[in-house]
């Protein structure tokens, strides 16, 4: 085991829709119980995290891990727009208490996909004010809450909610019976699109944007990074010392023979006009599940082998490649913020964060600056149009009755973080 940085933040992520239950003021909710869906079932009560979110961090501290990712809803401390809820920042707040109170780190994300159904129907994130509302809901949030949050992620995976808008579909957490199944610009998203979004591919090479949207990718990342810049200003604003960042699935791009070309293109616009934003930031979160391969005629179809429950290839060296690609071009601290795969085999779960970390830890050898790991996810939960399905969480959920059964994987990263910070280098006399 290589030194990890003292104070490395060790740890596990989740979302506020997937494992709360009951967001019924969002977008997604709406959504998913809307006539022709392509949810395969509703998020409902989810994991009831809502309630029971002191089970969830007691696990995950008893376990030996220190940072919980976790998500602030948005459709509930502004579920009409410019009225902000007492109730659900109090209730976002003992959250916060009970992490402290447990010895972990909260890294809070402001937004993950979903949002207020009311600022869907102002047209989302599309809609010319978007930057300035959302700037207004992180001030109020940090205002009221910032004082026990050290780590913000302004928005979960700008790159694929971009992504997504630009296809003619508005993304997981923004989509509801309006939205037409065949995209404006002519070419259709099949109903497996967004799951290979969610691991990572924000980027479609064989799709030519239409003469409406020539402006792509530069308008998409200008309005979404306006939004995370108002944001991180606000943040700031309120609360200097608090780090912020945003997050970026970055899947791990390759080329084969006669794919060079078409790499270079598909790094640029999914990948690194987004990496030039988080230079500005104090740390970017790295998002990553596998790895895609791009020839001369666009993606390829994935090889033979293992393969996880969504169908992505099981390729944990992605985590050390794209780690290596943000530090180069960001040029600021990373946090691996989401890494893991689906998959009812936990010990292949386990194999799976070993051969990941094993590369995070070359890319700390070699003086790149990881601050931490917060592992995808702390919960099997609620996976967007996929519903209960897929498995990614260290601790299995009985939908029914919401007990809670830790796997063996949980106990194996948290043994693993607890062997990291017996190696790590002692802090000097005068610290």
């Amino acid at each position: 085991m290589t030194s990890y940085p003292k104070n490395f933040l060790w740890g596990a992520a989740t979302a506020g829709h997937q494992i709360e239950g009951g967001n019924v003021k969002s977008d997604t909710w709406r959504a998913e119980w809307a006539p022709g869906s392509r949810f395969v079932e509703p998020s409902g009560d989810a994991c009831d995290s809502y309630h029971r979110f002191g089970e969830d961090i007691a696990l995950l501290a008893a376990a030996g891990l220190g940072t919980y990712r976790f998500s602030v809803e948005w459709a509930r401390i502004e579920p009409e727009e410019g009225w902000f809820s007492r109730a659900a920042i109090d209730h976002y707040r003992r959250m916060l208490t009970t992490c402290v109170e447990h010895g972990v780190t909260p890294m809070v994300s402001y937004n993950h996909f979903t949002g207020p159904c009311w600022f869907a129907d102002r047209g989302g994130w599309s809609f010319d004010q978007a930057p300035d509302r959302f700037a207004r809901y992180a001030e109020r949030v940090t205002k009221d809450l910032g004082d026990l949050i050290p780590w913000v992620c302004t928005i979960n995976e700008a790159n694929i909610v971009a992504s997504l808008v630009f296809a003619g579909m508005a993304p997981a957490g923004h989509r509801d019976d309006d939205v037409a199944d065949t995209p404006d610009d002519g070419h259709t998203v099949d109903e497996g699109a967004l799951q290979r979004l969610r691991e990572g591919s924000a980027d479609d090479t064989t799709a030519q944007p239409s003469a409406s949207r020539t402006s792509w990718p530069s308008h998409s990342v200008a309005l979404m990074a306006a939004a995370h810049r108002k944001a991180f200003d606000a943040i700031k604003s309120v609360r200097s010392e608090i780090n912020v960042g945003w997050t970026l699935a970055l899947i791990d791009l390759q080329a084969v023979e006669g794919g060079e070309e078409r790499l270079i293109a598909a790094r640029q616009r999914a990948q690194l006009n987004w990496l030039d934003v988080s230079a500005a930031d104090d740390f970017v979160g790295v998002q990553t599940y596998s790895r895609e391969r791009i020839g001369s005629d666009g993606m390829l179809s994935r090889p033979d082998g293992p393969v996880t429950q969504t169908g992505g290839e099981i390729y944990p060296q992605a985590l050390e490649n794209t780690i290596r690609l943000a530090a180069q071009h960001a040029r600021v601290p990373i946090v691996v913020t989401e890494n893991g795969m689906a998959t009812n085999d936990d010990q292949a779960r386990i194999d799976y964060i070993r051969a990941a970390l094993q590369g995070l830890e070359r890319c700390i050898a070699d003086g790149i600056d990881v601050r931490g790991y917060t592992h995808w996810s702390l919960l099997d939960n609620f996976e967007w149009t996929s519903g209960f399905a897929m498995k990614f969480g260290l601790i299995e959920v009985d939908h029914q009755t919401f007990a809670r059964t830790p796997k063996p994987s949980l106990q194996w990263l948290g043994s693993y973080a607890q062997a990291s910070a017996a190696v790590a280098p002692k802090p000097a006399k005068n610290e």
